[in-house]
């Protein structure tokens, strides 16, 4: 994208020689413009204030290519620059996320079902969040979550999002068709290697238990 007349501001994390093989954070950010004048800071962040961004080995740095109009940074009066000093900031949120390194039939707290959970010839591997925890029949949670199966070679992850109420009768919600098997099954595709399938369970949101009569 195409910055002239805009200052570019991006968020970089650094020295990740020190960082473990495959390491991924997930941060919420927003990048910040001190107003010396007013003493506040401009906010810029995406238009989806809930955005995730995936920092990796291969994507290092996120931010805006057009964070701010030249001109307006330079107008005096805007308060950005002021005896040729400007003040820049951030505000980060890492999500500390689970991640589960299953066995290619295996799950506790993720339920995978390699061949489909349906009767009939499966076309594609089923993926469910379940409760892992018996809930009393009195009590049940809502949950705001992303099932995620890992591309371990290209990082092409593979993701579906839901919102579900959690309940005794109710243990378990997810994807009957998540994956086709035939790009599950292509060595090139990365999902599955080693006979390892790596599933990651992001919680974006959970409610204070509820009791109900």
């Amino acid at each position: 994208m195409n910055g002239t007349g805009h200052i570019s501001l991006y968020l970089a994390i650094v020295e990740t020689e020190n960082l473990p093989r495959g390491w991924e954070i997930y941060v919420n950010f927003k990048l910040l413009v001190f107003d010396q004048i007013r003493d506040k800071y401009l906010t810029i962040h995406d238009a989806d204030d809930s955005s995730i961004k995936i920092f990796h080995d291969m994507k290092t740095e996120w931010g805006f290519t057009k964070f701010l109009p030249l001109d307006t940074f330079n107008d005096v009066s805007h308060g950005y620059l002021v005896n040729d000093c400007c003040l820049f900031g951030v505000e980060v949120f890492v999500h500390k996320h689970t991640l589960f390194l299953i066995p290619f039939a295996e799950s506790r707290k993720i339920l995978v079902y390699p061949k489909g959970n349906s009767n009939g010839k499966a076309k594609a591997i089923s993926v469910y969040l379940c409760s892992c925890n018996c809930l009393l029949s009195d009590l049940k949670y809502f949950a705001e979550f992303k099932l995620r199966i890992r591309d371990q070679i290209n990082k092409n992850h593979v993701e579906n999002a839901a919102k579900h109420w959690f309940s005794k009768s109710l243990k378990d919600w997810g994807f009957l068709q998540f994956l086709l098997l035939e790009n599950l099954n292509n060595a090139s595709k990365g999902f599955l290697v080693n006979d390892t399938l790596i599933v990651d369970a992001e919680i974006m949101a959970v409610s204070n238990i509820k009791l109900f009569a």
